[in-house]
This record gives structure tokens, C-alpha cells and sequence, in this order.
């Protein structure tokens, strides 16, 4: 997986969501991983289904994550004795990611339209990673997601559960908005079946408010079948 370059003037312009998210956190990138910095320590349920996940992929599984923002959750997974890569829309946050963890590969690009042959990866972490894209596009990047899965790869797949979105509009006084979508786990399963995945659990948890949530936090993990 190589770092995406510029586009060639004949590539088709990127989706208006794709252009938006990127815009977003490029522009948030420093705030946003200061922010959130020592985020796992204070979410041990989070950390146990790492841990969880880790131990079925199989120590020095391939496992690439997603969306991966400043490269926190890769890094607890790489520490967890996975083979991690990081891939993100927003360059901002690949720079941090790649400052904080210089060990690890991490690339730009979509997840639509993932760099790996088919079956190259034991694991795919989508971390928070698709509450920006538009629920007509789940299919698609599902599709994408199980296509790049080994036979009997695992998907972790984490999300906030609702109905509507919330709107963060110009966070930490930056000129900039974007919609977070929340799913409904059900939804979400019946979507991860259409594209060929079969469940391996399901958790929710409970809003914390000492951390800031409003509403329950979902943690899917599926799987690719061997036959």
C-alpha cells in the first residue's frame, strides 16, 4: 500500500463526502489528537474487545485500520502482536500518526477504493470510520472491506448507535462542519450480511458521560467465511 498521489487530471473528481471529510480533519487534526489522547485509558471495554480482537486474528495477522485518524487504535493493535498498517483520507492526521508511531506504515487514501489484492488481509478495523459516509455507500464499502479479507478474516467494525446525526459545526473555532451519522446495530448486520459476512459478536455499551458521550457506543465484529 503506497501513499495516494495527486490525481491525474482525467481521474473522476472525489465524492462530495469524501472531499468534505477530508476538508474536516485536515483542519482539525492538532486539536483533535490532543484531544483524544490518552482516550483508551479511560475505555477498558474498548480495550478488552482489542484485546479480543487481536486473539482472532492471530498473532502477525495483517490487519489494516481504517480510517485511522492519529493512529491510536493501530498502535494498541500493533502492541497486541498484529501486523498493523494505517490508512486515512486526511493527510494532517497521517502526519501525526506517522510522528507518533514511526514504526508503522500508514498511507492516504479511500476506503472505498482500498490498495490490496483480494484476500490480502487477515483483519480489516473500521474504528469509527464510516459514520461519515452516506448509508447508500455501506454497501459498496463493505464489499470493499470483505474483498480485501482472507477467507476467515475478521471485520471490527466500531459505531455510534441512533437515528440521526450529529452536526459538528466549526470545533475548536475552525472554519469547518461535518455530519457524524449513527447507526442502528441491526441495520448495520443486515448491511455486513448483504456484502457476505457472517456475525461473530455484537456489543453495546452505555453512554459515559464522564466522557463526554450522549449516546450507546456499538462494536461489531464479523467475519469473512472460509467457504
Amino acid at each position: 500500500m503506497t501513499d495516494t498521489a495527486a490525481p491525474s487530471p482525467s481521474a473522476a473528481p472525489a465524492p462530495a463526502f469524501v472531499t468534505a471529510t477530508r476538508a474536516f480533519y485536515d483542519a482539525v487534526a492538532e486539536d483533535y489528537a490532543e484531544q483524544f489522547r490518552g482516550e483508551l485509558v479511560s475505555r477498558p471495554l474498548e480495550r478488552a474487545l482489542l484485546a479480543v480482537y487481536a486473539e482472532l486474528v492471530g498473532a502477525g495477522g495483517r490487519v489494516a485500520d481504517l480510517g485511522c485518524g492519529p493512529g491510536r487504535t493501530t498502535a494498541r493493535l500493533a502492541s497486541l502482536g498484529l501486523d498493523m498498517s494505517g490508512l486515512d483520507l486526511s493527510a494532517s492526521m497521517l502526519a501525526i500518526a506517522r510522528r507518533e508511531n514511526p514504526g508503522i506504515p500508514f498511507a492516504q487514501g479511500s476506503m472505498l477504493e482500498l490498495d490490496f489484492p483480494d484476500g490480502a488481509l487477515a483483519g480489516v478495523v473500521s474504528f469509527y470510520s464510516t459514520i461519515h459516509t452516506p448509508v447508500d455507500e455501506l454497501p459498496a464499502l463493505f464489499a470493499e472491506f470483505h474483498r480485501v479479507l482472507a477467507p476467515g478474516g475478521h471485520l471490527l467494525l466500531a459505531f455510534q448507535v441512533g437515528d440521526e446525526p450529529r452536526r459538528h459545526k466549526h470545533p475548536w473555532g475552525r472554519p469547518v462542519t461535518l455530519d457524524f451519522e449513527r447507526r442502528r446495530p441491526e441495520r448495520m448486520e443486515k448491511l455486513l450480511a448483504g456484502a457476505g459476512f457472517t456475525m461473530w459478536s455484537r456489543t453495546v455499551r452505555e453512554p459515559d458521560a464522564a466522557l463526554g458521550e450522549q449516546v450507546p457506543q456499538a462494536f461489531l465484529i464479523a467475519r469473512r467465511p472460509t467457504a
